[in-house]
């Protein structure tokens, strides 16, 4: 006869369960979706990178750097910093790098959010023509094809796209490599399944393409994770947000945990909200429209971070290894080797450098650090506004 202990480890299995089958369906479609596509002889698309920056003197040269050296006619895109609030020398930096500059000052409504909606207003009332805007972070560098990849996807009518957003310099600590091996399959494996399923892949914050009657329909909004509600406002007004994993970005990401709990916050506090006030809405229009893409969309926010996934089930395992419970067990250890099989797929897919894998060594390190940071997350803990990821030195 089943114990308590022994139902309660089985019920958190199976919602486990449902979750991790869900990644192995997206992990299997991945298969079946195309990682290039044609580009075109004569590109034609104007496009506005718009860069929101604070205090960013030591990364935005080599962003505008990477931007000068793109294949594509210089004469058909346009550079658009926002110096939010700033103190240092970006500014100076950002016009010698070859940028339009919008300088910001607001002590009471700050962060990117505000930033990006100011900017977004001012380059609408310049009449500045342009066919897409491009949201890219101020740490961030593209490869030279990234605009030719959005002008053959354009032409063919995406509208709203997300770019393969990666780590830079994913090699110089365990942490930032354990964040490129997570975003391998947040931000590669999964958008894969969700093009070949015929979802909307979401928004990832950085390497973002809209289309203008896009970014004038729709009004950039000021929460905390404005990229997720963003998402949410295009597939709740019909748009799907397609993924072009042959257009690379990459970012800087801290090099400690400490440097990088001020993100993980903000990521999870954003989802904590974004599942309070999006995934009853999505539901309900996913029953009504009998639309899978709302559907996977409510998925994709109710799904916890990975290592939350990973954490929970290892700690179910245990359990169930601590009462010698033989179906807990087998349970568990498939749940776990699931999950494993999902991220060794995602690593192999975005052919990830065989150097990071050692990040894989700290995962006893970084799952009971990131169980700790969303407990106190769930609990109210942490209640701060945006905050910049600090940067490395």
């Amino acid at each position: 006869m089943l114990t308590l202990l022994e139902i309660a480890i089985f019920v958190v299995d199976a919602g486990m369960a449902l979750m991790v089958g869900y990644l192995l369906l997206l992990t299997i479609a991945a298969f079946f979706a195309p990682r290039r596509i044609k580009l075109r002889e004569t590109p034609s698309h104007r496009f506005i990178f718009l860069i929101p920056a604070y205090n960013e003197e030591r990364l935005i040269p080599s962003t505008l750097a990477s931007l000068r050296q793109l294949d594509y006619p210089r004469e058909l895109f346009e550079m658009h910093v926002v110096v939010d609030n700033s103190t240092d020398r970006t500014v100076e930096l950002a016009l010698e790098g070859g940028a339009v500059v919008h300088e910001r000052k607001n002590t009471t409504e700050r962060g990117k959010p505000y930033a990006l909606r100011w900017a977004i207003q001012r380059i609408e009332q310049s009449q500045t023509p342009y066919d897409a805007l491009i949201i890219l972070d101020a740490d961030t560098v593209v490869d030279p094809d990234f605009l030719r990849i959005m002008d053959a996807r354009m032409a063919r009518g995406e509208r709203a796209i997300q770019a393969y957003y990666t780590v830079r310099d994913a090699e110089q600590s365990w942490n930032a490599g354990m964040r490129a091996i997570a975003l391998t399959a947040v931000h590669f494996l999964r958008p894969q399944g969700r093009m070949a399923l015929g979802a909307s892949v979401g928004l990832k914050g950085n390497g973002m393409v809209f289309a203008t009657d896009i970014v004038r329909r729709y009004e950039w909004p000021a929460s905390l994770t404005e990229d997720i509600e963003y998402h949410m406002m295009l597939i709740l007004g019909g748009e799907r947000v397609t993924f072009a994993p042959d257009a690379v970005i990459r970012a800087e990401m801290p090099n400690t945990l400490d440097a990088s709990q001020s993100q993980n916050v903000r990521w999870e506090r954003g989802r904590v909200e974004m599942v309070r006030n999006y995934v009853p809405r999505l539901l309900g229009a996913a029953f009504k429209r009998r639309s899978f893409l709302l559907f996977d969309s409510a998925a994709e926010q109710i799904i916890p971070p990975f290592s939350i996934l990973a954490g929970v089930s290892l700690l179910m395992l245990i359990a169930a290894a601590i009462i010698q419970s033989v179906p807990g067990i087998a349970f568990g250890a498939a749940l776990v080797i699931a999950q494993a099989f999902h991220i060794l797929v995602s690593l192999i897919l975005a052919r990830l450098p065989k150097q990071v894998y050692k990040a894989l060594l700290y995962i006893p390190i970084f799952i009971p650090w990131k169980l700790w940071l969303y407990f106190r997350v769930l609990v109210g803990l942490d209640k701060k506004g945006w905050v910049r990821t600090a940067r490395n030195k």
